[in-house]
């Protein structure tokens, strides 16, 4: 994507306006005072500021964890900046070990490249395509010498490069670093240098590589970058970070009734950090949410429905917002079933199986013994009436259902 040339002078809302928008729900903005300057400085020049956000092509399928950092870009192009996503093609070559204890499996450039167009079409969701800068970092990274890497990897120390946490409890624990994995904070800075970034974005656990970026662009005769750190997204069990890994995620290209169902599922505990972080609302309704959830009158499911529409209607619109919570009411407070379920053709050499069996037939659960923890646990039904004993025998007929978790409806036909 080229640059736009700007023929008149930009003009931007008030510096305190600015800040308070930035501010929502961030951790850290490293120095802020410098921040302010940015900002005043651009709005007297009239050109907005180079927002950098990386994207890790590791992981090609996001989900609303992801979309804190990416909401953020979003509303520093609201506010008339220029958003630029640097897509990690070159250093995913190398694997980020930031927050691991253990390398990262390192990724082909086709690959990296192929996850990198995945993850733009996901984050259009929520920046204005349009309005994004898309570069890829084998741009320059590949093309530096064996020469340029040693007189780079001159400018930071061993010893300071052993404060990054993840790299101090490996070290402590006897396990292995290789050397490439220290090139990476120093690859992510050169992204800086080579944008001119003014600010950076990343989570709490990009900090270290973020303050890299700062030394390096001094290094090279640049104003060091601001950076601001969001927080890492809890997930649906209100206990871990955001993940497909704990099966905790709610994914931004997943179905309407999917986002909506998830959503209601998380804790009450941690509906306005949802809220502040995942959502598209005003400062001022986010107060509202606070003043509500503060107020023992108020039901808090109601919140948290209010919360699910909004998710559904970010991701998709708002007639599929509504027609999720009419599914969800039908299914889970009417006991029906859903308007489109998935059809299975009975064999009618085989008109009888186990529970367990059945549940595997139809691809409900991996294998045979959480097909048990399922039945055990009261999870399975078919037409309404729920089985709990795993020897059952089922014998289909024609327009039965079975349902297995919350969500996991069949019907077999003939």
């Amino acid at each position: 994507m080229t640059e736009t040339i700007l023929l008149t002078k930009l003009k931007f809302p008030p510096i305190t306006e600015q800040m308070d928008l930035i501010k929502r729900g961030t951790s850290e903005i490293i120095p802020e005072e410098d921040l302010v300057k940015k900002l005043e400085r651009s709005a007297n020049e009239g050109t907005p500021l180079n927002i950098k956000l990386g994207c890790d092509p590791s992981r090609p399928d996001l989900h609303i964890g992801h979309s804190v950092v990416l909401r953020k870009l979003a509303q520093f192009q609201s506010l008339g900046h220029q958003a630029i996503l640097i897509v990690g093609d070159f250093t995913g070559m190398i694997g980020d070990p930031s927050g691991r204890n253990a390398t990262r499996p390192s990724l082909t450039l086709k690959e990296t490249r192929e996850h990198g167009e995945t993850y733009f079409q996901q984050a259009s969701k929520i920046l204005d395509a349009n309005r994004t800068k898309i570069v890829y970092n084998s741009d320059w990274l590949g093309k530096m010498s064996f020469e340029d890497v040693i007189k780079l990897a001159s400018k930071y120390t061993v010893a300071r490069m052993l404060e990054r946490d993840d790299f101090t409890k490996r070290y402590k624990a006897g396990e292995p670093i290789s050397i490439h994995e220290l090139l990476y904070p120093l690859a992510q800075a050169m992204d800086s240098v080579a944008i001119k970034s003014d600010v950076e974005l990343g989570g709490t656990d990009q900090k270290f590589n973020l303050l890299v970026g700062r030394d390096i662009q001094r290094e090279h005769g640049q104003e060091p970058q601001v950076i601001l750190t969001m927080p890492l997204l809890v997930g649906t069990d209100g206990v871990e970070k955001m993940s497909k890994s704990y099966d905790n995620y709610i994914g931004i290209s997943e179905s309407p009734k999917e986002i909506f169902g998830k959503t209601l599922s998380i804790p009450d505990s941690v509906i306005y950090i949802y809220y502040e972080l995942a959502s598209d609302i005003s400062l001022s309704e986010l107060k509202g949410v606070k003043h509500q959830l503060e107020d023992s009158k108020v039901n808090p499911r109601d919140i948290k429905r209010r919360l699910a529409r909004t998710l559904v209607r970010m991701y998709h619109n708002e007639e599929a917002a509504i027609q999720a919570e009419e599914e969800f009411d039908r299914i889970f407070i009417k006991k029906e079933v859903p308007d489109e379920v998935e059809e299975f053709k009975i064999d009618d050499n085989i008109a009888e199986f186990n529970i367990l069996d059945l549940i595997l037939k139809v691809n409900f659960a991996p294998s045979k013994g959480e097909a048990r923890r399922l039945v055990t646990q009261g999870g399975v039904s078919i037409d309404g009436n729920k089985i709990t004993d795993f020897n059952y025998t089922v014998k289909l007929n024609d327009g039965m259902v079975l349902k297995v978790g919350k969500r996991k409806f069949i019907k077999f036909i003939k």
